[in-house]
Formats: structure tokens, sequence, C-alpha cells
């Protein structure tokens, strides 16, 4: 199948759509489903990431079954505003971007979700605005620094994410986040690389903020530090979250995932198999109804936390109902 005109993939039940935000950037994201509770998702953070590269699976099933989906291109990706004024200057650029957005849309409140980046800036964007979050899943990412800086994560093969600027780079890269191979699809090649082909400058701008996200007591500029700080904040929030993290994750291991349960006691864990670093992505079979039943119901059911490796490691939270059965 050949990108659509604007180079996009072409997803049945998914819609381009713009909107000019309060600052003047034009913003693009994808859409699904014409009512019912508001749902956004947040994409991760390497070269040629978008809403529709990493949610393309879920999207239009969240859309399909009750929810209206919103899945933007942050600032430096996807279809981006290229303009210079517009590039993000480091992660606390996303928060502001995810508010103006919601905001352009009359978003008052709305369920949200993400993956690596998506997740960090799902955290931040919650801890900042709880009033405005129902509820939240994160896949994937860190957290801040709820985590104690001395301790870090285990040795995975981050290099792998390496990006040369070439139609091949991307391939490795998208290699090294989706365990499920089938999954990347030449058009899906040809669209990353497209996107992140133009918007290189913008994406080198806040990636050492990426990098640096844990360690925000080492950062100059004591305001914009304050702006990341999680801990004393993620860990007391009553808004109800869950975590899913994929047991063949080679970028950042699974072990990871076991050190933030730690430093969470609110948030329910789960370890789902045959799953990397873009779960919705190797599993949407576990991830689509886990979302749905979470995002509808404030809960999941007991045989779909099974099947989607609910942890072990401590006594469950209320967010799973073992009286209930998957439908």
């Amino acid at each position: 199948m050949a990108l659509t005109a604007e180079n996009l993939v072409d997803v049945p039940g998914l819609a381009s759509r713009w909107v000019r935000l309060a600052n003047g950037a034009r913003a693009h994201y994808m859409t699904a489903g014409t009512s019912g509770p508001a749902v956004i998702l947040l994409h991760g953070g390497l070269p040629g990431s978008s809403g529709l590269a990493g949610w393309r699976f879920m999207a239009p099933y969240l859309g399909e079954n009750g929810f209206r989906v919103y899945c933007p291109d942050m600032p430096g990706f996807g279809l981006s505003d290229t303009r210079e004024e517009y590039w993000p200057d480091g992660m606390e650029s996303f928060v502001d971007f995810i508010d103006q957005f919601a905001t352009a849309l009359c978003l008052d409140e709305f369920h949200l979700a993400g993956n690596s980046m998506g997740c960090m800036n799902t955290v931040n964007y919650t801890v900042a605005h709880p009033d405005k979050v129902t509820s939240f899943i994160l896949i994937a990412g860190d957290v801040g620094d709820v985590v104690p800086e001395h301790l870090t994560p285990p040795a995975g093969e981050f290099r792998l994410t390496a990006y040369d600027g070439t139609r091949e780079g991307m391939r490795t890269m998208m290699e090294a986040i989706i365990h499920r191979g089938e999954a990347i699809s030449e058009d899906l090649i040809d669209m990353r690389y497209l996107s992140a082909r133009d918007r290189m400058d913008a994406h080198a701008k806040f990636w050492p903020t990426l990098l640096q996200y844990r360690r925000i007591t080492d950062w100059t500029d004591e305001n914009r530090a304050a702006r990341l700080v999680t801990k004393g904040r993620l860990d007391r929030l009553s808004t109800p979250g869950l975590y899913l993290y994929g047991r063949q994750d080679i970028l950042t291991p699974v072990e990871w995932g076991y050190v933030q349960e730690d430093h969470l006691p609110n948030v329910q864990f789960f370890y789902p198999d045959e799953c990397g670093h873009q779960g919705q992505t190797d599993r949407p079979d576990l991830f689509n109804p886990v979302f749905l039943e979470f995002f509808r119901d404030g809960k999941v059911s007991g045989d779909l936390a099974d099947a989607a490796g609910v942890s072990d490691r401590r006594p469950e939270l209320p967010l799973i109902d073992r009286s209930l059965v998957s439908a």
C-alpha cells in the first residue's frame, strides 16, 4: 500500500486532523470514534515517532468501543509544525503542548496514556494537571525522580536506537523497539523515515533533557527542573493508574519495571509476555482490552489481568476485580 498524500499509513477507522493551538502552532493528530469519553494517547520519543505510528492498533479499537480517541504528534515528531519557534525546548515543553492541545479541542477531562517518552509525558502532565486526568496508563518508560537517583536502569540495548538518518537505519531502530516483526511494514518505515528526515534538528534540541529526566537535580535551571519533579507527587496521586511493562523489552529490561513498581504503591503493574518496548504494537490482543476495560469500568477483570501478566510481586490493588469476567 502507498502512503496517503500526507505521507501517512492509511489505517481504517483513523482520520487525520489538524488544529491551531493558542501559541500559533499547527498541531496534527489522528482521531477515532465520534462519541463517548475522551482518550489522549501519547507516542514515544525516537525519531519518526507519531500518534499514528504508536497507536494504529489501539486507537481504532477504542473508537469502535465507545471512546473519542486523540493521538497527537508531539512537537518534533510526526507531522508537527517544523517552524523553529515551535520546536520543543525540553521535556517540560510537552506538558504545555498537551494542555494547549486539549484546550483547543475543548477536552476538559480525559483518560491519558503513553508509551516510552509518552509514558514520561503522561506522568508529567498528570502530576501537573491531576484535575483533568480521569485515569492513566503507562507503558515501558520512566517515572522521574520518584525513583531514587542511586537506582539506575539495568544495562539494555539502547545503543540499537542510535539512528543514522537512513531508511535502513529506521528499520533497524524499529526492530529494536517492536518485538513482533510482522508489525513492521515497509509503509511504516517510509512514513517514519520521511517524518524524521524533516525534524532531526527539532528532535536533537529536546533529546538531552529526555536522557537527563531522572537526574533533574543536576540541572542548572532550577525552575525548569521543578516542573518535572515527581517525588512526593506521582506517588501521592489518587488518580487511578496502570503500568504495563513487556518482559522482552531489550532497551530498558523488565527489571526496571520492578524498580518502578517498588516506588509506586498506588499504580497496578502488569508484565505481559511476548512483548517488547512498544507493547501496544506487540500485543494488541492484550493491551486493547485492558485499556478498554480500565477506561470504561475503572477496573480490569481477573482473567484478563492474568492473561496480561498482572504483577505477583505485591498484593493486587482494587483496580483488579476478580468477580468480573472479560467479555
